[in-house]
């Protein structure tokens, strides 16, 4: 498979965290990891999986369990393989010629990436099936994020699924299913992983060294390893304690510190995260437990300092 320069961003990797290729196994999708296994050694494998769910819940880290799973000839329930085989170190290495991963091209005259997956992606996926179906064996395609896809591409993809190459397996990670062709869907066999609790989300950041904030990361993050992953490189964690201290200034707000808010706020995006972005993150969380403080009280465990007695004052419970 193709590979990028090492100084291209990857789309399909969450600023601040590892991409997903390097995740050692899938955590709290166990009903999804069971389905696809089951249907995998009972014989009944489909040529397409819609990988569907909130952004950061283990979609792409599925995916390329899954890949990994089938490349190695993996016959375990939970998708375990041996790191040490050497389809998992090409895997890890993007250099898998039975893998393909379709993602946003990098267009080399803008400097950036392309804000779609174009149809020559699609082209290429072809052009991989037909190739490496000479050497035989089972084949693998992981298209992250088909969101992405613009009409083009999509129609193209349609044309595949629709008569799909022998022992070729397409894995779809949408984040937003909705968007895509309904027949490109009705082609496809879904699964559909849930956000995760929040113990398992402390458990989980606390494996991965992150043990300091990783209550409060969980209490952010809505069950999405990936989104507290991206809060805790980008220093969501600041933003929001930033917020929180504003919004206690009030009825006399801090206007010197509402101003340094929005000034974070404006600073320039690059590979590891947008700012302004971050800001409309933190916002989205803050108003969303303020809402939920007044209907159930204030939420535990907090996410930041004095955010508990500020909700209670902001948002009061009145029941």
């Amino acid at each position: 498979m193709k590979t990028d320069a090492p100084d291209i961003p990857e789309p399909d990797r969450v600023p601040g965290a590892p991409h997903p290729r390097h995740a050692p196994r899938v955590i709290g999708q166990d009903a999804a990891i069971a389905a696809f296994t089951e249907a995998a050694r009972g014989g009944r494998l489909h040529h397409a999986w819609l990988l569907t769910g909130p952004r950061g819940v283990g979609k792409a880290t599925l995916a390329w369990a899954i890949a990994r799973w089938l490349l190695a000839g993996g016959d375990s329930a939970d998708l375990a393989v041996d790191p040490t085989t050497p389809e998992a170190r090409r895997i890890k290495a993007l250099s898998e010629p039975r893998l393909q991963l379709i993602r946003r091209p990098w267009d080399d005259k803008a400097g950036r990436l392309r804000a779609e997956i174009t149809v020559d992606e699609i082209r290429r996926l072809l052009s991989f099936f037909h190739l490496s179906a000479a050497e035989g064996g089972r084949r693998v395609a992981i298209i992250d994020a088909a969101d992405d896809m613009n009409i083009a591409a999509a129609n193209a993809l349609l044309k595949v699924l629709e008569e799909p190459p022998k022992d070729a397996l397409i894995l779809l990670v949408a984040h937003q299913p909705a968007s895509l062709l309904p027949t490109i869907r009705s082609r496809c066999r879904t699964l559909r992983l849930s956000p995760l609790a929040p113990r398992q989300m402390a458990g989980i950041l606390s494996d991965m060294g992150i043990d300091e904030d990783a209550e409060a990361l969980a209490a952010l993050s809505g069950g999405s390893v990936g989104e507290a992953l991206r809060l805790a490189g980008q220093g969501g964690l600041d933003r929001y304690q930033d917020l929180v201290d504003l919004f206690a200034t009030l009825p006399r707000m801090d206007r010197l510190a509402a101003a340094r808010f929005a000034d974070a706020a404006a600073g320039r995006a690059g590979a590891e995260g947008d700012p302004f972005d971050l800001t409309i993150t933190v916002l989205d969380r803050f108003l969303t437990r303020m809402a939920r403080a007044g209907l159930m009280g204030a939420p535990l465990p907090q996410a930041a300092k004095g955010e508990g007695a500020l909700m209670a004052r902001l948002s009061p419970d009145d029941r």
